[in-house]
């Protein structure tokens, strides 16, 4: 690391943040940048003590990983002007940096661009060398979460078949879904010879699996990829017994003797027909069984489907998919797309149109450059351009989406599937969001701990795709003053047309060659083809990333970010419903960037694993719970839960109409993110909606889809014109029964000021 330093130490430098300008001296160090300021305490000239006194410091340290952009102005030789750097963080601080000489500024922005687009590697990260203080060290944050002590605390076990669920080992050595957690809660009525057949059908093996179990409705929320139906329509009579496994697992004990002998039934009739026709063929596909099978299972399904809805045990249950629906229609030309609900005729399926990881990074985008003066300015940002951004529309859409699903299993006693394309982006933000809003539990510390990993972690977001732990030089950038504000790119052309016209060219050449590309090839399928990349013919270098840990631009995007500003919108709505404050929050995305402990470094649980993350680095979990008091929400209440008492119900909702900006994240004001103006237009651009709704059409194949320009009211098929307020208000008449808010195996929105320092 000390070889990509080209200074260590510059004095006298001007930094410019939040409008105000202080001079400090700058030091570079392997892992970070640290800005010390001198101050001398002013004491009257006759006081004693004003020739003893020595001299204040003030560090702010910023590790490397936060730099999201890099730019360097330098100066000709002659001019009045002087060199400077640009800054911005990933949490969103802007600074400016102005020098005394040239070529020291030049210095420091290649010792910078070295030590973080250059490390060549993750385990070059400062992860992998920090020395946790003695409190942290106490903790442990890696066993904090044992996946089969939280399926014990959702009534699911290895012993006890009871609950219709058990715990399959298939993949423990994550051979059969390298991308998913090792233990997966599936149907105890599904074997795992079926769940290999019936991972053939969904992307990236990502079969439907638990990951809630309602202890009131003992409902569930499952969650998978998206299935492999293409252009031709294929099916999977695997799939198809796996959902519905998973939608009638929990029956009442007189149906479920009676669905017994139908599943049992069904699955004779299949096997001996595949027995058969195997002996014949060894060729035949899981995905075009013979005609018999699949009428066989369909009526079956339809009368079992029948049998269920008598009991109302179940109502509706629901697939949904995140996608907006001409999103998922044109997956079907790379081999991928939706349910064909004719073969699923025990759910309807809705589309929730949320957008994919580029439209919410552009949306991310358009924020920063509202708000990118504010290292120089102390003006508002530009509200208009706040408000055109989406990024409030984003956030109310996942609200929107997690509060269907949560009625759908907290009010409506049905089971839901979640899937987007593969199952790692919007299908965690639905279902850890889903689950904030049902759970008492993950509103605690300890539980939203839980959460995270079992949500996020486990099942395989990509934490180092979207968050681009190892830089890239296209972040960095020379922008000279006599070009009147044109950016060169270290290496490439000072033609910032030609750069136009070749990523032009790349995307039309990607567009017209994405067919070509093999599924492993592409990246990931949650972009919705857009994230198709172009495979680079660049020779490597000696300090170049290694090709699966490089960073991707066009992979990254803030989802986990999302999914913390919905969570804010639900505290800041509840705020004595949730045992964390908004810092927690603000930390925990401070430190998914920081790279100074192990949890989000890599994409999954085997990539961990191999990466012997536990025992070469820190828990960020360590950090948190050795600080807790910090991080306690002062107006919590951590009385029973009672659904029969207003103001106590297990179930929590959100209101559309007071989704507003994070501003704290955004280091700004709440007058200046949330003023009127802002306020009212991004509200206009919501259809001033005060409640959650959607509309739901239904299609000939028995889809549903969202039409997001209809008046607000219908939830779903049937299902009347509720509003979100009056369900709220009259949830304490359902009777769901009483639970502790802390139960668990385990055991107001605070303003805090901006927080510099990284220790």
């Amino acid at each position: 690391m000390a070889d990509k330093l080209r200074i260590a130490r510059v004095e006298d430098v001007q930094v410019s943040s939040g409008g105000e300008v202080s001079t400090v001296t700058l030091h570079l160090t392997a892992h970070h940048l640290i800005l010390v300021q001198y101050t001398t305490p002013s004491f009257p000239q006759s006081h004693k003590q004003a020739q003893h006194v020595k001299q204040a410091t003030r560090e702010s340290w910023f590790a490397y990983p936060m730099i999201a952009s890099c730019i360097f102005r330098p100066v000709p030789h002659g001019s009045t002007l002087k060199p400077s750097i640009r800054l911005r963080g990933r949490d969103f601080k802007f600074l400016t940096f102005i020098f005394e000489d040239d070529k020291e500024a030049r210095d420091v922005y290649e010792s910078i661009k070295g030590v973080t687009c250059h490390l060549g590697s993750i385990s070059k990260l400062y992860a992998f060398q920090y020395d946790s203080p003695p409190s942290e060290k106490k903790i442990c944050g890696w066993d904090f979460y044992d996946a089969r002590a939280e399926w014990k605390r959702q009534g699911i076990s290895d012993k006890s078949s009871d609950s219709g669920w058990r715990i399959s080992q298939i993949n423990t050595d994550y051979s059969f879904s390298p991308t998913y957690p090792a233990l997966l809660p599936v149907p105890a009525s599904i074997s795992d010879n079926t769940l290999n057949h019936a991972g053939r059908y969904r992307s990236r093996v990502r079969i439907p699996v638990l990951t809630y179990l309602h202890p009131i409705t003992k409902c569930s929320i499952t969650r998978s990829s998206q299935p492999l139906a293409g252009l031709r329509g294929n099916r999977s009579i695997q799939d198809e017994k796996l959902v519905y496994a998973c939608f009638s697992a929990f029956r009442v004990k007189d149906a479920r003797e009676s669905e017994c002998e139908t599943i049992t039934t069904v699955d004779t009739h299949i096997t001996s027909k595949q027995a058969n026709s195997r002996s014949k063929n060894s060729g035949t596909s899981v995905t075009n069984p013979s005609d018999e099978d699949n009428a066989a299972f369909s009526s079956a399904v339809e009368v079992a489907a029948q049998r269920l809805q008598s009991y109302g045990s179940q109502n509706h249950n629901l697939i949904v998919d995140a996608r907006p629906t001409v999103n998922a229609l044109a997956m079907q030309a790379v081999g991928l797309g939706s349910e064909n609900m004719d073969h699923y005729k025990f759910a309807s399926k809705i589309y929730l149109g949320i957008d994919n990881i580029h439209v919410m990074r552009d949306s991310l985008g358009k924020v920063i450059e509202a708000i990118k003066d504010s290292d120089i300015s102390k003006l508002p940002p530009n509200r208009e351009r706040l408000a055109k951004s989406g990024w409030l529309k984003h956030i109310t859409c996942l609200l929107e989406g997690s509060s269907l699903i949560a009625l759908q299993v907290g009010v409506k006693n049905s089971n839901v599937l979640i899937h987007c394309s593969d199952g790692w982006d919007r299908t965690s933000q639905l279902s850890a969001i889903t689950q904030i809003l049902l759970e008492p539990y993950y509103r605690t510390i300890d539980g939203f701990i839980v959460l995270v990993e079992k949500d996020w972690l486990a099942f395989g977001h990509m934490f180092q795709h979207r968050s681009g732990f190892l830089n890239c030089e296209k972040w960095f950038s020379i922008q000279n003053d006599a070009l009147a504000g044109s950016v060169i790119q270290p290496g490439g052309s000072s033609e910032g047309r030609g750069d136009a016209i070749e990523n032009a060219l790349l995307s039309a050449k990607r567009f017209f060659n994405k067919s070509n590309h093999s599924q492993e090839n592409t990246g990931e399928y949650d972009c919705d083809i857009q994230g198709i990349e172009e495979p680079t013919s660049r020779k490597s270098g000696r300090d170049d990333p290694i090709p699966k840990e490089a960073t991707k631009p066009r992979e990254t995007s803030p989802v986990f970010h999302q999914f913390l500003d919905a969570t804010y919108q639900i505290l800041y709505q509840h705020p004595t419903r949730f045992e964390f404050n908004e810092r927690f929050l603000r930390r925990l995305l401070y430190h998914l960037y920081s790279c100074q402990y192990g949890t989000f470094l890599y994409n999954n649980e085997k990539s961990r694993l191999d990466a012997r993350v536990r025992d070469r680095t820190a828990s960020v979990w360590d950090y948190f719970l050795s600080r807790r008091s910090e991080f306690t929400n002062k107006n919590y209440d951590s009385g029973i839960c009672d659904d029969r008492v207003k103001g106590k119900e297990r179930l929590i909702l959100p209101q559309s109409s007071k989704v507003r900006w994070w501003h704290e994240v955004f280091n700004r004001s709440d007058v200046d993110m949330n003023g009127p103006t802002c306020e009212d237009s991004e509200q206009n651009s919501l259809n001033n909606s005060d409640y959650i709704s959607a509309d739901i059409i239904s299609n000939k194949d028995g889809t549903a889809l969202v039409n997001q320009n209809a008046t607000k009211g219908a939830w779903l098929p049937n299902s009347g014109t509720n509003h979100l307020i009056g369900i709220q208000e009259g949830i304490s008449s359902l009777g769901l029964g009483v639970g502790k808010g802390l139960s668990g195996s385990r055991s107001s929105n605070d303003k805090q000021p901006v927080e510099i320092e990284m220790r």
